[in-house]
């Protein structure tokens, strides 16, 4: 037997990148999946291309917006048992020049977002009384400071503090919240970043990405791909007596 088989998921985020892969790798584990993103026409471009895939609008800043695709997701799946809240956004710039407004919307989104997604998801899992599974993204980078990606770092932070307090507040009611951290994951969303670094620290556009690259124990960047099994084990009955973790999957960035 697939080891999803039955299942049903949401996932923010699931447009492009990690989410996407997430979504195609639950979907050939036998899960339904609702592709959860801000584009809906890619959602559903995407979803048209995985058996079993919806696609739901998705905003996370705005609370209508996640209480319509929590709702839309039960009608169309009969039920939400997975949640993987992956939508976010990144930023950088010195602490000098960081503004309010680039502050509050990493915040509304990376950690607003993780909050009133999970919650919404699970006040639906505990109306149905069947438990459920929530698996935040972290990162590496809410390890640690770094010098030029402040605003960002706190916001991951925020997340796995998060997934502490919610794992602890609902195992009462069988619902798993745990997290992953991925480290440096190659795909379009690197192009950003590398141009961020390439404007304050002076370098060729792709040299931060060969550098970070090189610095992996692992010896190379991590792929969407490299997350889907730890997606897929915290999604399962094997992680049930697992609560309120993060998971470092980062090819050997960071030891905790």
């Amino acid at each position: 037997m697939k080891r999803l088989e039955g299942k049903r998921a949401l996932i923010a985020g699931a447009a492009r990148g990690i989410g996407l892969a997430f979504a195609r790798a639950y979907a050939a584990e036998g899960a339904r999946v609702a592709i959860a993103d801000i584009d809906l026409d890619r959602a559903r471009a995407e979803a048209a291309g995985i058996d079993g895939a919806i696609a739901v609008h998705l905003d996370v800043m705005d609370q209508a917006s996640i209480d319509a695709s929590v709702a839309d997701t039960v009608a169309k799946l009969g039920g939400i048992d997975i949640l993987i809240n992956n939508a976010a956004i990144f930023t950088a710039a010195p602490i000098a020049e960081i503004t309010r407004a680039d502050f509050d919307r990493v915040f509304a989104i990376n950690v607003a977002g993780v909050l009133f997604t999970l919650q919404a998801v699970a006040l639906h899992m505990i109306d149905r009384g069947e438990g459920g599974k929530i698996i935040n993204m972290a990162s590496q980078a809410g390890r640690r400071g770094e010098a030029l990606v402040g605003v960002y770092c706190a916001s991951k932070a925020a997340v796995i503090s998060l997934t502490q307090s919610a794992g602890l507040n609902l195992i009462e009611h069988g619902i798993n919240v745990n997290a992953i951290a991925p480290g440096v994951v190659d795909g379009e969303h690197w192009d950003g970043v590398d141009a961020f670094f390439a404007r304050y620290e002076n370098k060729p556009l792709g040299q931060k990405k060969r550098e970070v690259g090189a610095a992996v124990p692992f010896g190379r960047m991590g792929t969407a791909e490299d997350l889907v099994g730890m997606a897929i084990f915290l999604a399962t009955d094997e992680a049930k007596y697992i609560v309120a973790q993060t998971y470092n999957v980062d090819g050997g960035n960071w030891m905790s």
